[in-house]
Protein backbone atom coordinates (compact mmCIF):
# COMPACT_ATOMS: atom_id res chain seq x y z
CA UNK A 1 0.00 0.00 0.00
CA UNK A 2 1.45 3.37 -1.02
CA UNK A 3 0.16 6.64 0.41
CA UNK A 4 0.98 9.86 -1.44
CA UNK A 5 0.35 13.33 0.01
CA UNK A 6 1.12 16.76 -1.51
CA UNK A 7 2.92 19.77 -0.19
CA UNK A 8 0.81 22.80 0.66
CA UNK A 9 1.15 26.55 0.64
CA UNK A 10 -0.91 28.12 3.41
CA UNK A 11 -2.09 31.66 4.19
CA UNK A 12 -1.47 32.89 0.62
CA UNK A 13 -0.85 36.34 2.03
CA UNK A 14 -4.03 37.65 3.71
CA UNK A 15 -5.78 34.31 4.27
CA UNK A 16 -4.11 33.79 7.65
CA UNK A 17 -5.00 30.28 8.93
CA UNK A 18 -7.89 30.11 6.44
CA UNK A 19 -6.67 29.82 2.82
CA UNK A 20 -4.34 27.24 1.34
CA UNK A 21 -3.64 25.19 -1.77
CA UNK A 22 -1.80 22.02 -2.75
CA UNK A 23 1.22 21.71 -5.02
CA UNK A 24 2.46 18.60 -6.79
CA UNK A 25 5.50 18.02 -4.62
CA UNK A 26 4.73 14.80 -2.78
CA UNK A 27 5.80 12.47 -0.01
CA UNK A 28 5.17 8.78 -0.67
CA UNK A 29 5.03 6.13 2.04
CA UNK A 30 4.87 2.45 1.16
CA UNK A 31 3.68 0.07 3.88
CA UNK A 32 4.45 -3.67 3.58
CA UNK A 33 3.75 -6.64 5.87
CA UNK A 34 6.95 -7.73 7.62
CA UNK A 35 8.35 -10.09 10.24
CA UNK A 36 9.71 -7.15 12.20
CA UNK A 37 9.28 -3.38 12.02
CA UNK A 38 11.76 -1.54 9.82
CA UNK A 39 12.03 1.93 8.28
CA UNK A 40 13.87 3.30 5.28
CA UNK A 41 13.93 6.96 4.24
CA UNK A 42 14.98 8.52 0.96
CA UNK A 43 14.93 12.16 -0.08
CA UNK A 44 14.22 15.03 2.30
CA UNK A 45 15.29 14.26 5.86
CA UNK A 46 17.18 11.10 4.98
CA UNK A 47 20.37 12.56 6.49
CA UNK A 48 18.62 13.62 9.72
CA UNK A 49 18.54 10.86 12.39
CA UNK A 50 15.45 12.37 14.03
CA UNK A 51 13.53 12.52 10.75
CA UNK A 52 14.67 9.03 9.73
CA UNK A 53 12.93 7.59 12.80
CA UNK A 54 9.61 9.08 11.61
CA UNK A 55 8.34 9.06 15.18
CA UNK A 56 5.32 11.28 14.50
CA UNK A 57 4.15 9.08 11.62
CA UNK A 58 4.64 5.85 13.55
CA UNK A 59 2.95 7.10 16.72
CA UNK A 60 -0.16 8.22 14.86
CA UNK A 61 -0.25 5.18 12.60
CA UNK A 62 0.11 2.73 15.50
CA UNK A 63 -2.51 4.53 17.60
CA UNK A 64 -5.15 4.41 14.89
CA UNK A 65 -4.26 0.99 13.46
CA UNK A 66 -4.72 -0.42 16.98
CA UNK A 67 -8.01 1.48 17.37
CA UNK A 68 -9.31 0.16 14.05
CA UNK A 69 -8.14 -3.45 14.27
CA UNK A 70 -7.69 -4.08 18.02
CA UNK A 71 -4.24 -5.51 17.29
CA UNK A 72 -0.68 -4.42 16.75
CA UNK A 73 0.72 -4.60 13.27
CA UNK A 74 4.27 -5.28 12.16
CA UNK A 75 5.22 -3.52 8.94
CA UNK A 76 8.05 -2.17 6.86
CA UNK A 77 7.70 1.54 6.12
CA UNK A 78 9.48 3.01 3.10
CA UNK A 79 9.48 6.83 2.98
CA UNK A 80 10.29 8.75 -0.18
CA UNK A 81 10.13 12.43 0.77
CA UNK A 82 10.05 15.34 -1.67
CA UNK A 83 8.57 17.97 0.67
CA UNK A 84 11.29 20.13 2.26
CA UNK A 85 11.22 20.08 6.05
CA UNK A 86 10.49 23.21 8.11
CA UNK A 87 10.23 25.41 5.03
CA UNK A 88 6.55 26.38 5.11
CA UNK A 89 5.38 23.70 2.67
CA UNK A 90 3.31 21.64 5.09
CA UNK A 91 5.79 18.85 5.81
CA UNK A 92 4.32 18.12 9.25
CA UNK A 93 0.75 18.20 7.90
CA UNK A 94 1.81 15.74 5.20
CA UNK A 95 3.13 13.35 7.84
CA UNK A 96 -0.08 13.56 9.87
CA UNK A 97 -2.40 13.11 6.89
CA UNK A 98 -0.32 10.25 5.48
CA UNK A 99 -0.19 8.37 8.79
CA UNK A 100 -3.95 8.57 9.34
CA UNK A 101 -4.71 7.55 5.76
CA UNK A 102 -2.22 4.68 5.97
CA UNK A 103 -3.79 3.36 9.19
CA UNK A 104 -7.25 3.19 7.60
CA UNK A 105 -6.02 1.82 4.27
CA UNK A 106 -3.80 -0.88 5.77
CA UNK A 107 -6.53 -1.84 8.25
CA UNK A 108 -8.96 -2.22 5.37
CA UNK A 109 -11.48 0.14 6.96
CA UNK A 110 -13.52 2.44 4.71
CA UNK A 111 -13.03 6.13 5.33
CA UNK A 112 -13.87 9.50 3.86
CA UNK A 113 -11.45 12.34 3.32
CA UNK A 114 -13.57 14.47 5.63
CA UNK A 115 -12.99 11.90 8.39
CA UNK A 116 -9.23 12.00 7.82
CA UNK A 117 -9.32 15.81 7.86
CA UNK A 118 -11.12 16.02 11.19
CA UNK A 119 -8.82 13.42 12.75
CA UNK A 120 -5.81 15.42 11.50
CA UNK A 121 -7.13 18.43 13.42
CA UNK A 122 -6.21 16.65 16.66
CA UNK A 123 -2.55 16.92 15.74
CA UNK A 124 -2.43 20.07 13.60
CA UNK A 125 -4.67 23.05 14.39
CA UNK A 126 -4.01 24.91 11.14
CA UNK A 127 -6.82 24.03 8.69
CA UNK A 128 -5.15 26.02 5.91
CA UNK A 129 -2.43 23.33 5.81
CA UNK A 130 -4.19 20.06 6.55
CA UNK A 131 -7.20 20.77 4.31
CA UNK A 132 -5.33 21.06 0.98
CA UNK A 133 -3.11 18.14 2.01
CA UNK A 134 -6.23 15.97 2.30
CA UNK A 135 -8.41 17.46 -0.41
CA UNK A 136 -6.03 18.98 -2.95
CA UNK A 137 -6.92 22.16 -4.83
CA UNK A 138 -7.53 25.63 -3.39
CA UNK A 139 -9.34 25.53 -0.05
CA UNK A 140 -11.15 27.93 2.24
CA UNK A 141 -11.34 26.45 5.73
CA UNK A 142 -12.31 27.25 9.30
CA UNK A 143 -12.67 25.42 12.62
CA UNK A 144 -15.97 25.23 14.50
CA UNK A 145 -16.61 22.94 17.49
CA UNK A 146 -13.41 20.98 16.80
CA UNK A 147 -14.35 20.25 13.21
CA UNK A 148 -12.98 21.60 9.96
CA UNK A 149 -15.51 23.19 7.64
CA UNK A 150 -14.09 23.80 4.20
CA UNK A 151 -14.77 24.25 0.52
CA UNK A 152 -12.44 23.08 -2.25
CA UNK A 153 -12.06 24.62 -5.68
CA UNK A 154 -10.20 22.98 -8.52
CA UNK A 155 -6.98 24.63 -9.70
CA UNK A 156 -6.54 25.01 -13.48
CA UNK A 157 -3.70 23.16 -15.20
CA UNK A 158 -2.59 26.30 -17.05
CA UNK A 159 -1.12 27.66 -13.80
CA UNK A 160 2.10 26.61 -12.09
CA UNK A 161 3.92 27.40 -8.88
CA UNK A 162 7.49 28.61 -8.73
CA UNK A 163 8.85 27.88 -5.25
CA UNK A 164 11.92 29.60 -3.84
CA UNK A 165 13.23 27.49 -0.96
CA UNK A 166 15.88 29.25 1.16
CA UNK A 167 18.70 27.37 2.86
CA UNK A 168 17.44 28.64 6.23
CA UNK A 169 14.32 27.76 8.18
CA UNK A 170 11.69 29.89 9.88
CA UNK A 171 10.05 28.06 12.79
CA UNK A 172 6.25 28.40 12.82
CA UNK A 173 6.17 28.65 16.61
CA UNK A 174 9.00 31.17 16.73
CA UNK A 175 7.53 33.24 13.90
CA UNK A 176 4.24 33.52 15.76
CA UNK A 177 6.04 35.19 18.67
CA UNK A 178 6.88 38.01 16.27
CA UNK A 179 3.21 38.75 15.71
CA UNK A 180 1.39 41.29 17.91
CA UNK A 181 -1.27 40.23 20.39
CA UNK A 182 -3.51 43.08 19.22
CA UNK A 183 -4.07 44.45 15.72
CA UNK A 184 -5.38 47.78 14.57
CA UNK A 185 -8.85 47.72 13.05
CA UNK A 186 -7.45 49.12 9.80
CA UNK A 187 -4.93 46.26 9.52
CA UNK A 188 -7.62 43.65 10.12
CA UNK A 189 -10.01 45.14 7.58
CA UNK A 190 -7.18 45.46 5.04
CA UNK A 191 -6.38 41.74 5.20
CA UNK A 192 -9.98 40.53 5.56
CA UNK A 193 -11.04 42.38 2.44
CA UNK A 194 -8.16 40.97 0.44
CA UNK A 195 -8.72 37.41 1.66
CA UNK A 196 -12.36 37.71 0.53
CA UNK A 197 -11.31 39.13 -2.83
CA UNK A 198 -8.71 36.39 -3.31
CA UNK A 199 -11.32 33.71 -2.67
CA UNK A 200 -13.60 35.25 -5.29
CA UNK A 201 -10.73 35.42 -7.78
CA UNK A 202 -9.81 31.76 -7.36
CA UNK A 203 -13.45 30.68 -7.68
CA UNK A 204 -13.98 32.72 -10.86
CA UNK A 205 -10.47 32.06 -12.26
CA UNK A 206 -9.89 35.81 -12.51
CA UNK A 207 -6.19 36.27 -11.99
CA UNK A 208 -5.65 39.92 -12.94
CA UNK A 209 -6.30 41.25 -9.43
CA UNK A 210 -4.32 38.65 -7.50
CA UNK A 211 -1.42 41.06 -7.09
CA UNK A 212 -3.72 43.32 -5.07
CA UNK A 213 -5.62 40.54 -3.32
CA UNK A 214 -2.45 38.81 -2.06
CA UNK A 215 -1.28 41.75 0.05
CA UNK A 216 -1.42 41.40 3.84
CA UNK A 217 -0.94 43.42 7.01
CA UNK A 218 -1.43 40.73 9.67
CA UNK A 219 1.63 38.50 9.48
CA UNK A 220 3.52 38.37 6.20
CA UNK A 221 5.66 41.51 6.31
CA UNK A 222 6.53 40.98 9.97
CA UNK A 223 7.75 37.43 9.24
CA UNK A 224 9.64 38.44 6.11
CA UNK A 225 11.71 40.92 8.11
CA UNK A 226 13.46 37.97 9.77
CA UNK A 227 14.89 37.10 6.32
CA UNK A 228 15.11 40.41 4.38
CA UNK A 229 16.07 38.77 1.05
CA UNK A 230 12.47 37.55 0.83
CA UNK A 231 11.39 41.08 -0.10
CA UNK A 232 13.66 40.97 -3.15
CA UNK A 233 12.32 37.53 -4.14
CA UNK A 234 8.80 38.95 -4.05
CA UNK A 235 9.75 42.07 -6.01
CA UNK A 236 11.53 40.13 -8.75
CA UNK A 237 8.78 37.53 -9.09
CA UNK A 238 6.09 40.17 -9.54
CA UNK A 239 8.27 42.22 -11.88
CA UNK A 240 8.78 39.23 -14.18
CA UNK A 241 5.17 38.14 -14.42
CA UNK A 242 4.09 36.27 -11.29
CA UNK A 243 0.37 36.63 -10.64
CA UNK A 244 0.99 36.66 -6.89
CA UNK A 245 4.01 36.20 -4.63
CA UNK A 246 3.50 35.26 -0.98
CA UNK A 247 5.26 33.72 1.97
CA UNK A 248 4.38 30.03 2.07
CA UNK A 249 2.93 29.26 5.48
CA UNK A 250 5.28 30.84 8.01
CA UNK A 251 8.19 30.52 5.56
CA UNK A 252 10.90 30.43 4.65
CA UNK A 253 9.70 29.26 1.20
CA UNK A 254 8.20 31.85 -1.12
CA UNK A 255 5.26 30.78 -3.28
CA UNK A 256 4.86 32.38 -6.70
CA UNK A 257 1.79 31.63 -8.81
CA UNK A 258 2.13 32.14 -12.55
CA UNK A 259 0.88 31.09 -15.96
CA UNK A 260 2.58 27.90 -17.10
CA UNK A 261 4.26 29.62 -20.05
CA UNK A 262 5.94 32.11 -17.69
CA UNK A 263 7.19 29.58 -15.14
CA UNK A 264 10.56 28.80 -16.77
CA UNK A 265 11.59 32.45 -17.18
CA UNK A 266 10.47 33.42 -13.67
CA UNK A 267 12.27 30.45 -12.16
CA UNK A 268 15.44 31.29 -14.10
CA UNK A 269 15.45 34.91 -12.94
CA UNK A 270 14.99 33.87 -9.32
CA UNK A 271 17.63 31.13 -9.51
CA UNK A 272 20.15 33.52 -11.08
CA UNK A 273 19.46 36.10 -8.39
CA UNK A 274 19.53 33.62 -5.50
CA UNK A 275 21.93 30.81 -6.48
CA UNK A 276 22.19 29.70 -2.84
CA UNK A 277 18.47 28.87 -2.74
CA UNK A 278 16.53 26.08 -4.44
CA UNK A 279 14.05 27.19 -7.08
CA UNK A 280 11.43 24.67 -8.26
CA UNK A 281 8.73 24.98 -10.90
CA UNK A 282 5.93 22.56 -10.02
CA UNK A 283 2.36 21.82 -11.05
CA UNK A 284 -0.56 22.50 -8.76
CA UNK A 285 -2.38 19.51 -7.23
CA UNK A 286 -6.10 18.74 -7.22
CA UNK A 287 -5.98 15.22 -5.79
CA UNK A 288 -4.78 15.63 -2.20
CA UNK A 289 -3.86 12.44 -0.38
CA UNK A 290 -4.11 9.27 -2.49
CA UNK A 291 -3.63 5.55 -1.95
CA UNK A 292 -2.76 2.70 -4.27
CA UNK A 293 -2.03 -0.98 -3.67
Amino acid sequence: MTISVPATSANLGPGFDALGLAVDLRNEITVKPAGFQSISTRGEGSDNPKIRKNTLFLNIFNEHYMRLTQKEGIFRFEFNNQIPISRGLGSSSAVIVASLTAAYAVAGVKYSKREILNLALRYERHPDNITPAVMGGFNVACIEDDRVYSKKFKLPDYLRAVLVIPDKTISTNQSRTILPKLYKKEETVYSLSRAALMTALFISESWDLLRIASKDKLHQTRRMKTMPELFEIQRLALKHGALMSTLSGSGSTFFNLCHAEDAVSIAQVLQNSFPQFRVLSVSLDNHGVTTKS
